[in-house]
């Protein structure tokens, strides 16, 4: 009958402290055990109100209320402490009552679980597990209601207050032939571990029992879990091992829980008997697939404790991850199918990355193992044109990758005689994967050259194997796109990668280097620098300052120009000025020296306090050459000189004076910081104090010098543009002018054909010109002949009319004088005679 009633919201706190007073009565008559159970009941009833604020106006005496439930738990009574869980567990079982009280409605459907949440009932309900500490069906009853409450991040985080973990953790191991209070436990835990700071929850499970009690049941799991659902809970604990064993303070190791997964890890490839896994039989089930994976995970983390490597080494982790990479013909191997083993191949070699540069010995007591399948299994033709997906390899390939270069970052000499010895150099530089911008294949290319530096670095011989093929890769790489360097798929590492290879793998070997040079490699690393990107340029910088020791390098970036004609020189010039605005250098208007006693001090440099500090610590002033380009564009500028430089304006040659002298200033620094540290800590004698000023004083002339060569500079090229600028007018004037008087001259013909009068008067000034342009002197005896043409009436020249008069014959002298000149005979040479009968 009472399952039917409803309770009305503002009569609960009423049967709550009816129902605390028959709890007090229990201890003296059970009599009342069945009364409170009844009453425990009713709190397990839908709630009414009357009106749609009671939910509001009643919330913090119904939390309270509900929170006194946890509190009856220490009515000694298993059916009074069975009923309490039963209620709450129906908190989350609520159904919407059929029939209503007249005048009332429901409440909300988590009403009651947001009341619980409030009143803190999840702690008080935890707490109370110590009082059931003897008594297994309650305590699984309790743990039920405990897995409901643990829903909510507010419960949980109520729980935690209460070290939910730890109490939890230490009954997994209690005596429970039906395998539900483990469950039970492991369900709070992971919604402990999903709803609250996992962090918390690890801290509170890193205790040594905790542990020793996680490890017992994971154990009893493994060898007697023989049903699905055990071997699912084994899993759920080896997840939980994992998350603890990331914590560095959790003591695994004394546990001995790391030398058990170790060993299971390996217990198939390695076959080391151990008692501990005595009986235990792997049924290559899903279940132990995954159990596989997870251990080989553990593997990894275990890798980044120094304690567990003396373990690792000892339960040959490395030759049974090894075992992954031999070829097998057979498509199941151990048992797996072929995508199962393949996943396991793929977590293997990607552990190997973390183990193999601990465990260096056993990695090269494998190497002939590993070197003579390896290579010839997966560097084949499907190797390097996978395109992803299940017996490609390209998988395989990466992870291999991976695990070559954290091998090699040890730049350890006998790893990497091994590889060489191996033909590991030609097989990388063999590789022909497609150009496609696909983030896999970025890093497999990324990691490619980043081997190949470590393993030609320093060696003369090894860059001569690079070197052809090798510089056509870089080349390639080096060519590529500047808008994709901002893609997020890994072309800018890729880039960095490409520079660094050509740093370690070209720079010192002058095959290689001629090679790149004559692929015009030098414009292709000026054309990258031209890109101003920041973080390029100081890696640029360094292998251009590399470069030039080869005598041909110089030729190269002379002859190198950008867009609008730009020279190296001056693209190196605008370099520095960006550095120097970056840097907060103070410099005027003009680019000048602003600050003669610190030209080159930054923003950042002038704020440093000068502390103080022992010869082997660098100063600031020394720390800053690192820290910036500029040291890099004045070693580059030095060895392309400062003289003859082209394509430089005025500018860019006031700024060249401070690069020119960058050296002097920053010995002026240094000094001046010795300077600044001998007066904090004691005071100079005389004669020491009057050297330190001289020098100071150098360092200051040497601004003043730099400063009055700009400002000549500045002056010259003013000067200079005045004069252009006076030739400028001087030619405008010029062109002016004759314009005029073409326009002049047009004016006067049109005025002569309008005007006859002007034509008179222009005619009589033509001719008196005429008269006086002839020469003074008369010549005697000889004719004269009229230069006037009769009829005519104009002043322009005059047209196609010649008159031929002849000149009397006794006025002729000279050679014409001669009358008989067209019959006298005229000797020649008889042969050439003969010669022209026959042509």
């Amino acid at each position: 009958m009472i399952l039917h009633l409803q309770l009305p919201l503002k009569d609960f706190t009423q049967i709550m402290d009816i129902l605390n007073l028959c709890a007090e009565k229990v201890n003296e008559q059970e009599a009342f055990v069945e009364p409170v159970c009844e009453l425990i009941k009713l709190c397990g009833l839908p709630f009414q109100k009357k009106k749609l604020s009671d939910e509001v106006n009643y919330s913090v005496a119904v939390s309270k209320s509900i929170a006194q439930l946890g509190c009856l738990m220490r009515v000694p009574s298993s059916q009074v402490r069975i009923q309490i869980c039963k209620c709450i567990i129906s908190f989350y079982k609520m159904e919407r009552p059929k029939k209503l009280l007249p005048g009332y409605q429901p409440t909300s459907a988590n009403y009651k679980i947001q009341m619980a949440e409030l009143g803190g009932l999840a702690e008080t309900l935890l707490l109370s597990l110590a009082l059931v500490e003897n008594q297994l069906t309650e305590k699984l009853w309790v743990l039920k209601a405990l897995e409901h409450l643990s829903s909510s991040g507010v419960n949980c985080r109520h729980m935690m207050k209460a070290q939910a973990a730890s109490r939890l953790c230490l009954c997994l191991n209690d005596t429970d032939p039906s395998g539900q209070l483990v469950f039970h436990s492991s369900e709070i835990l992971w919604n402990l571990l999903e709803n609250s700071s996992k962090e918390v929850v690890v801290n509170q499970l890193s205790s040594l029992e905790c542990i020793h009690a996680l490890k017992e049941v994971f154990v009893d799991r493994l060898i007697n879990g023989f049903r699905h659902y055990d071997r699912q809970l084994r899993n759920d604990l080896l997840v939980i091992a994992t998350l603890v064993a990331e914590n560095s303070a959790a003591p695994m190791i004394e546990s001995g829980f790391t030398m058990l997964l170790i060993v299971l890890a390996t217990f198939t490839e390695a076959k080391i008997p151990n008692p501990l896994l005595k009986g235990l039989k792997l049924t290559y089930s899903y279940e132990d697939f995954e159990m596989k994976k997870l251990l080989f995970n553990i593997i990894g983390i275990f890798s980044k404790d120094p304690r567990a490597v003396q373990l690792l080494s000892e339960n040959d982790v490395m030759p049974a991850l090894l075992d992954y990479v031999k070829p097998h013909k057979k498509p199941g191997f151990h048992d797996w199918s072929a995508a199962q083993y393949e996943e396991l191949q793929l977590h293997a070699i990607a552990i190997l990355a973390s183990v193999a540069p601990l465990l260096v010995d056993k990695y090269l007591s494998c190497h002939l193992f590993i070197y003579g399948k390896f290579w010839g299994c997966y560097y084949e033709h499907a190797f390097f044109h996978g395109t992803g997906g299940r017996g490609s390899k390209l998988a395989q390939m990466r992870y291999s990758l991976r695990v070559l270069k954290s091998v090699v970052s040890l730049y350890d000499d006998a790893v990497n005689l091994n590889l060489c010895d191996q033909g590991a150099i030609n097989q990388l530089l063999a590789n022909k994967l497609e150009q496609k911008d696909d983030a896999i294949l970025l890093e497999i290319q990324a990691n490619i050259l980043f081997i190949l530096s470590a393993l030609c670095e320093n060696d003369v011989h090894r860059k001569e194997l690079f070197s052809y093929e090798g510089v056509d890769l870089l080349i390639s790489f080096i060519q590529m796109d500047p808008k994709k360097l901002h893609s997020g798929l890994g072309h800018n590492r890729l880039l960095f990668s490409a520079l660094d290879c050509l740093w370690s793998c070209v720079i010192g070997c002058y095959i290689a280097e001629d090679y790149f040079l004559e692929q015009q490699g030098i414009f292709l690393l000026l054309d990258l620098l031209a890109l101003k990107q920041k973080n390029l340029c100081n890696v640029i910088l360094g292998i251009l300052s590399e470069f030039c020791d080869n005598p041909k390098t110089i030729i190269h970036i002379s002859a190198w120009r950008g867009e609008k004609d730009q020279t190296a020189a001056k693209l190196l010039i605008q370099l520095w000025r960006q550095e120097e605005m970056d840097l907060g250098v103070q410099r005027d208007r003009y680019g000048r020296i602003a600050d003669v006693k610190r030209p080159i001090a930054g923003s950042f440099q002038k704020e440093q306090e000068i502390i103080p500090m022992p010869s082997s610590c660098p100063s600031f002033a020394i720390v800053e050459i690192s820290e910036n380009i500029r040291a890099k564009l004045y070693s580059l500028l030095c060895k392309l000189g400062f003289e003859n430089l082209p394509g430089l304006s005025a500018k860019d040659f006031v700024t060249l004076a401070i690069i020119r002298r960058y050296i002097d200033f920053k010995v002026g620094e240094v000094w001046s910081e010795v300077c600044a540290e001998l007066k904090e800590e004691f005071r100079p004698i005389g004669s020491d104090e009057e050297i330190l000023k001289v020098i100071s004083e150098v360092s200051e002339n040497i601004g003043k010098m730099v400063t009055a060569y700009q400002t000549e500079v500045l002056e010259n090229h003013y000067h200079q543009e005045i004069q252009e600028e006076k030739k400028t007018y001087t030619k405008i004037r010029a062109v002016h002018k004759q314009k005029e008087m073409i326009n002049k001259s047009w004016e006067n013909f049109l005025t002569r054909t309008s005007n006859y009068e002007a034509l008179k008067k222009a005619k009589r000034l033509q001719e008196k010109s005429v008269e006086a342009s002839k020469s003074k002197s008369k010549t005697q005896n000889g004719a004269v002949h009229s230069t006037d043409i009769k009829g005519l009436g104009t002043t322009v020249g005059s047209g196609r009319l010649v008159t031929v008069e002849s000149t009397p014959f006794q006025l002729v002298e000279g050679p014409l004088a001669d009358k008989d000149l067209p019959l006298k005979k005229i000797p020649f040479c008889e042969e050439a005679l003969k010669k022209n009968k026959k042509s």
